[in-house]
C-alpha cells in the first residue's frame, strides 16, 4: 500500500526489535507513505507493584534508532498530554479474553493497553499500524477490538525478533544479570523443545502412515512403526504408536515443561507464571486432540524481571 500512513507504538527504551517494526512499516508503505513511532510509558498498564518509575527511558537513543530505521516523525508525549483531566473516566475494556493469562496475572493490564491504543489510533489516523507477534495476546486483542469496534485500520503483526542465544528482545532484558540472563533462556528453549517434539512426531506419523500395505488405521499404526526400526518403535512399537496418534498438544506442553522444570533448580531459579497452549483466535487452553493453529506461550519471573514468549505452532490433522 505505497503512500499510505503507518503507526508503529513503543513504550520507549527501543531496541532492534523496534527497529525491525518500523523498517516492515517503511517497507510496506514505501519511500512515499508516512511512519510515526509513538513513544509512551502508558501508566495504565501497569499495576500496583510494577515497574513504572523503574520502566527505562532513553529518548535521545529511542529518535535516533527511530529515524534510522525508517520513522518519518516520533509523537512522544507526556502522561499529561494523553491523558489532561487525569485517569481518564470512559476506557475500553478488553472482555473474557484479557483475563486470560497476562491478564489474570496483571489485572486491568489489557484494559489500560486497548485504552492508549485506541487513543493513538484516533491520534495518528493510520491506514496500517504494525506490532510484535512476541506480545501475541496484546495482539490478539488489538485485531478484535479492531475488528468489534469498526476502526478503519489494518493491524499487522511482524515475527519476534531475538538475540542469537534465542532470548527474545524485551526492554526488559536489560535488568537481568548474568546469571539470571543465562537462566532466562529456558523460555525460549522451552517453547523450541515443545515446537521440535511436535516436528518429531509429525515426521514419524508421516513415515508410519506412508509405508505400503498398511491401511491408516489406529490398530495398525505399532506395524506400521516396528518396521520403521525406528529404537522406540522396537521398544514398544504400540506405545509409539499411541504417541504418534496422539502427536500434539500433549507432547508439546510435556516438551517444554520438562525444559522449565529444570530450569526452577538453576541458580538463580526461574519461576514459572504459566506455561500455555492456546488457540490463537480467544487464548483458550487447546485439548490433547486439538488439530490447527495454536500458540505456545510462558511467562516467568527470573530474580526481580518478569519475562514473557511465546511461538506459533500447526498442530496438524492426523496423516
Amino acid at each position: 500500500m505505497p503512500g499510505s500512513n503507518a503507526v508503529v507504538m513503543t513504550m520507549g527504551a527501543l531496541h532492534e526489535g523496534h527497529a525491525t517494526l518500523i523498517r516492515a512499516a517503511r517497507a510496506r508503505v514505501g519511500e512515499e507513505g508516512f511512519v510515526a513511532v509513538t513513544v509512551f510509558v502508558n501508566p495504565l498498564q501497569f499495576g500496583a507493584g510494577e515497574d513504572l518509575d523503574r520502566y527505562p527511558r532513553t529518548l535521545d537513543a529511542d529518535l535516533e534508532l527511530a529515524f534510522d530505521a525508517g520513522a518519518s516523525v516520533v509523537f512522544a508525549p507526556s502522561a499529561d498530554e494523553v491523558y489532561p483531566g487525569g485517569e481518564p473516566q470512559v476506557r475500553i475494556t478488553a472482555g473474557p479474553m484479557g483475563e486470560r493469562l497476562e491478564g489474570a496475572s496483571r489485572p486491568g493490564h489489557f484494559d489500560g493497553m486497548l485504552t492508549v491504543v485506541a487513543k493513538l489510533l484516533h491520534l495518528t489516523s493510520p491506514d496500517l499500524a504494525f506490532f510484535g507477534q512476541k506480545d501475541a495476546q496484546q495482539l490478539a486483542l488489538i485485531r478484535r477490538m479492531v475488528r468489534d469496534l469498526n476502526f478503519p485500520v489494518e493491524i499487522v503483526g511482524v515475527e519476534t525478533v531475538r538475540e542469537d542465544d534465542g532470548l527474545a528482545l524485551s526492554s526488559r532484558n536489560r535488568y537481568l544479570s548474568a546469571g539470571e540472563r543465562r537462566t532466562a533462556l529456558a523460555l525460549s528453549r522451552a517453547l523450541f523443545a515443545g515446537r521440535e517434539r511436535l516436528a518429531a512426531q509429525e515426521a514419524l506419523r508421516a513415515r508410519a502412515a506412508a509405508l505400503p500395505g498398511v491401511r491408516d488405521r489406529a490398530e495398525n499404526r505399532a506395524e506400521a512403526l516396528s518396521r520403521l526400526g525406528e529404537a522406540r518403535a522396537a521398544a514398544d512399537a504400540h506405545a509409539v504408536a499411541q504417541a504418534a496418534e496422539c502427536a500434539g498438544a500433549g507432547a508439546v506442553r510435556a516438551a517444554a515443561r520438562a525444559v522449565l522444570d529444570e530450569a526452577a533448580k538453576a541458580e538463580p531459579p526461574l519461576t514459572l507464571d504459566y506455561l500455555a497452549l492456546v488457540d490463537p483466535a480467544d487464548f483458550t487452553e487447546v485439548p490433547d486432540d486439538h488439530q490447527g493453529e495454536a500458540v505456545l506461550a510462558v511467562a516467568a519471573r527470573v530474580g526481580s524481571t518478569r519475562l514473557i514468549d511465546n511461538i506459533p505452532l500447526d498442530l496438524g490433522a492426523a496423516t
